[in-house]
């Protein structure tokens, strides 16, 4: 009988309470701070980064776009760009397909 009460003892009850649990999800917690870290924060400071550059485009600016084609800004829209990407050749564009300024004018 006193074996049976003493392995009772062993299998739970409050042996660790909140401070057990705390060390349970304490590797979760972890890894969620080394992903916001090392993945969510830079990508989030890259897009902001995008953000500034798309809405600080003037006329004259050379840009990069996610097609990889160069061209010239001449006209900006509410939503869009107008490049000159050749002589007598302007190609409408959404401003979230420039992906870079080579350089300003």
């Amino acid at each position: 009988m006193i074996d049976i009460a003493y392995a009772q003892g062993l299998t739970g009850g409050e042996s660790g309470g909140p401070m057990l649990m705390l060390l349970q999800f304490l590797p979760f917690l972890l890894v969620f701070v080394i992903f916001y870290f090392l993945l969510i924060r830079p990508q989030s400071k890259r897009q902001q980064q995008l953000q500034k550059m798309i809405e600080g485009l003037k006329r004259g600016d050379r840009v990069l776009t996610s097609g990889g084609l160069y061209g010239e800004v001449l006209d900006l829209k509410d939503k869009s760009v107008i490049l000159k990407v050749a002589e007598n050749v302007k190609i409408e564009f959404t401003k979230q397909s420039v992906v870079g300024v080579e350089s300003k004018a």
